[in-house]
């Protein structure tokens, strides 16, 4: 009945559009709501006039007297570029989207609301310094004086679609809360292990410990170096010494945590909340090759003698992208008003995430700590169990769900543990599957109840903290000292900063609250598996203070990059977490940076887009020893001779390759491992069939379901095989007209209407396919699943390079363009660039901006 209904709703709306369109509105319905970027308007609040000016790409550098009015003309312009998104996000940030779009989102409103992001964005908002807050409050006035001259249809052409579904739905006013909740939704984006932590719970009822060991293999630091080199703890503070050699090793399971992992309820409960964490929307929830490159170097590596900065996130593609580009231009640098920023930020939010001052400039990329533990819980009716006494529940609450399409509401109860929410909770059939087999003896059966397992899950970005306080930080910090002051309050997301100022220093820094835990899992690492609950010594003791964490200051050889790699070295005395990156893509960027010669800004967006990938370098070789008798097959691996493994959309070896390397993971492991865990092809699993490649013999090699014993060789053989037969299919019989970029394709998709399988609605707001280069763990990280096909998954979400001695020489490129209204100028308008890999001139100077300047809108004061 729900998909009936959603297919009559869907179909309805695309009738109606189609009727719109035969009757010649349909210009008008789409153009309704762009806004102007010519003309005035008032601003209630405002002190003085503020200047909008945009370039031909629609990007705004906002000039304004006062900083409450310059983040006030901030949320305007957001409301006028991306309102809608804005309201879907806080939809989404709030547990409210299926408000918006109905039943289907209903599991992910459940997940977000017991994790309770809105309810800790309210709490932080008191923590925040009252400028900060101040500055929330004048975007926010910013954002709702857009509103009132604007409704409906005419603040984006979504609303004007959902209304034909009959539903009168009129947007609430912005509030700071909505701000810093989605700060929350990109702290869940980069967030932790949790899903480590139950893959190997899933393993561990089928595999032996040391089998799934081999499936995480160590971090090889002799071959792809950390990103400070060297590192230590002496009297409370980070030092840039060799640490002493640590002789730990991982131990055997706890033999408690052995038991409950054997419980095959709990295991579906497991799934189940795997299931509902990866149904989030794109813009959230961890996507197959989320990571970011970002680097660094001195003068004494640049044309100019003066540093330069590159950074590229890499997330999840969205229509539109994540990032709002913005400058933002106190006329007069006072204390009152003390900002020359531009960058990247995101709509919603006031300031600039990432970009440059007039003083220096940073970049991002997640440090990746382990900050979310999954914790096993033994539940009562009234609390649960903990060092041999029953607790109560920190707080027991009931949510309600309003579901557009549904008459009644839904609700849920949410239980929050010592050890954080109980997100096992989320619907009944959850809670079902983690009934023990087992009740207590009959007297404490009536005291206590049936005894079940629960999932709780402790995660420090559910702890109010300070880091929108940071975001202004960075932004007006004039100098290394200013700088690390405030990323001391950027507590989540932990990533890693990358650092540049004018006057030639660079630097590094790793921020974020990062707990310590008890003693783990029986001696392997803590943080790798669920914890056990009722047992104190698996608790969270405290968090690694900020003198403690990695930092470096004008390294000797002048480079420091940072793409997710491991940040230490093995024998750091501190656990800052072990989900890193296996450093393939920092290695080959400090590669090439040590072998380019003397770099400009063209040069450094060159290594953005390098597209080698080191897994081919390895395993090719041995695909070429293989013997293959037959001719049509050989062909394919013909194609790979000679290739220099870069992989760019029209490589023929890199569609062939790449066909073979997903056949060769899912012969070796999909016989053996859940679906649901069947390998991505990620840097991991470069790692791991590094390894397996020198033994042609391991049983991981052996396919279960044949009465013979495989080996590496027969499973190269069949791969190239079945790649060959797969690429004819796809592509063509002739290698000449096999391309990567036919397989590897990037949809840019609306996350709510352009979700609706119709394609009049679909092709309203969706853009694409766009064919494209890169891959998994190559510099240029254009991501797809091994496990699911060749689609893009994640993409380098923006490039950008600054130079540190004239910032009008800098380069930026967002993936799609700064407008969310469809069909308008700046829609997709930098995206043919961004495919292009090239980039636009980043005006930073009022003679700069004025030079390419298009569009003047200004705001005026008007009646508070």
């Amino acid at each position: 009945m729900r998909r009936l209904f959603r297919l009559s709703v869907i179909s309805g709306i695309a009738l109606a559009i189609l009727l719109v369109v035969i009757a010649g509105t349909g210009v008008f319905v789409v153009r309704h709501s762009f806004p102007s970027y010519d003309g005035s308007a008032e601003l209630p609040g405002l002190d003085a006039d503020v200047e909008v000016v945009r370039d031909a790409n629609g990007i705004p550098q906002i000039y304004a007297d006062k900083a409450g009015d310059l983040f006030a003309a901030q949320g305007y312009v957001h409301a006028q570029d991306r309102f809608f998104e804005m309201d879907f996000r806080r939809h989404v940030t709030a547990g409210r989207l299926s408000e918006l779009v109905g039943p289907e989102a209903l599991d992910t409103d459940k997940f977000v609301r017991t994790l309770g992001w809105r309810r800790v964005a309210e709490r932080e908002l008191k923590l925040l310094q009252p400028t900060t807050r101040a500055y929330l409050e004048d975007y926010a006035q910013g954002v709702n004086a857009y509103l009132k001259q604007n409704q409906g249809s005419g603040v984006s052409l979504e609303y004007a679609v959902l209304s034909l579904k009959g539903e009168k739905y009129t947007p609430a006013p912005w509030t700071a809360a909505d701000s810093l909740a989605w700060l929350k939704a990109m702290a869940w984006d980069l967030a932790g292990n949790m899903d480590d932590e139950i893959a190997r719970t899933r393993m561990a009822t089928i595999l032996s410990l040391p089998q799934i060991n081999k499936l995480y293999p160590p971090y090889p630091f002799e071959r792809n170096a950390p990103i400070v080199e060297a590192g230590n703890v002496s009297n409370g503070k980070f030092v840039n010494a060799k640490p002493p050699v640590n002789t730990s090793r991982r131990g055997a399971l706890d033999p408690a945590l052995r038991k409950s992992l054997d419980d095959q309820n709990l295991t579906k409960s497991l799934d189940r909340i795997d299931k509902i964490t990866k149904s989030l929307p794109d813009l959230l929830g961890k996507g197959d090759g989320i990571g970011s490159n970002s680097w660094v170097v001195s003068g004494d590596h640049t044309t100019t003698g003066k540093p330069l900065l590159a950074n590229d996130p890499h997330l999840g593609a969205t229509m539109p992208g994540v990032w709002s580009q913005v400058g933002l231009h106190c006329r007069t640098i006072k204390a009152e008003c003390p900002f020359e920023v531009s960058g990247f930020g995101f709509a919603g939010v006031p300031g600039v995430v990432i970009g440059h001052n007039n003083n220096i400039a940073w970049g991002l990329t997640n440090l990746d700590p382990d900050v979310t533990d999954l914790f096993l819980e033994k539940v009562r009716t009234n609390g649960t169990q903990y060092n041999g006494k029953v607790v109560p529940f920190e707080e027991v609450r009931t949510e309600t769900f309003k579901v557009a399409g549904r008459d009644e509401p839904e609700k849920i109860t949410v239980r929050v543990t010592k050890h954080g929410p109980l997100i096992s909770d989320i619907s009944t059939d959850a809670r079902e599957t983690g009934q023990l087999s087992t009740e207590f003896g009959k007297g404490k059966a009536q005291r206590f109840g049936t005894e079940t397992y629960g999932v709780a899950l402790r995660w420090t970005a559910l702890t109010p903290g300070r880091s929108a306080d940071a975001i202004f930080g960075f932004n007006k910090a004039k100098n290394w000292t200013e700088f690390r002051a405030a990323a001391k309050l950027f507590e989540a997301p932990a990533q890693n900063l990358v650092y540049a100022d004018r006057e030639g220093h660079i630097g590094y820094q790793a921020p974020g609250k990062i707990p310590v835990r008890g003693k783990g899992d029986g001696g392997s690492v803590p943080g790798d598996w669920p914890s056990l609950g009722w047992d104190p010594n698996y608790d969270w003791k405290s968090y690694l203070p900020f003198e403690e964490l990695p930092t470096e200051f004008d390294p000797a050889d002048g480079i420091i990059v940072t793409a997710n790699q491991a940040v230490v070295p093995q024998d750091y005395p501190r656990r800052l977490g072990g989900n890193w990156d296996y450093g393939y893509r920092s290695q080959q960027i400090l590669d090439r940076i040590k072998s380019g010669g003397k770099l400009d800004p063209n040069a450094m967006a060159a290594i953005q887009l390098d597209n080698k990938n080191a897994n081919a370098e390895l395993l090719v070789p041995d695909l070429l020893d293989i013997s293959i008798p037959d001719d049509f097959v050989r062909q394919g691996q013909d194609v790979l001779r000679g290739w220099d493994f870069q992989q760019p959309a029209d490589s023929a070896a890199a569609a062939y390759f790449n066909i073979v390397w997903r056949n060769v993971l899912a012969l070796t492991f999909h016989d053996q491992l859940p679906e649901s865990i069947w390998p991505d092809g990620g840097s991991r699993w470069f790692e791991v069939m590094r390894d397996l490649a020198d033994e042609p013999n391991n049983a991981w090699w052996d396919d279960l379901g044949t009465p013979q014993r495989e080996s590496r060789d027969d499973v190269l053989r069949e791969a190239m095989v079945n790649a060959r037969s797969d690429i004819t299919k796809a592509m063509a019989r002739d290698p000449e007209n096999w391309e990567w970029g036919r397989l590897h394709k990037l949809t840019l998709t609306n996350q709510t209407l352009g979700r609706s399988g119709i394609g009049a609605v679909d092709r309203l707001f969706n853009r694409g396919p766009y064919e494209l280069g890169g891959g998994n763990s190559v510099v240029n990280a254009v991501s797809w699943n091994a496990a699911k096909g060749y689609t893009v998954t994640s993409v380098p979400s923006m490039r950008m390079v600054v130079d540190l001695d004239n910032f009008d020489n800098s380069r930026w490129i967002n993936l799609t363009g700064v407008s969310g209204h469809a069909y308008h100028p700046n829609y997709t308008d930098q995206t043919d660039l961004w495919v292009k890999g090239e980039t636009l001139p980043w005006a930073f100077t009022r003679g700069a901006v004025e030079a390419r300047r298009e569009h003047t809108f200004t705001l005026t004061p008007g009646p508070r």
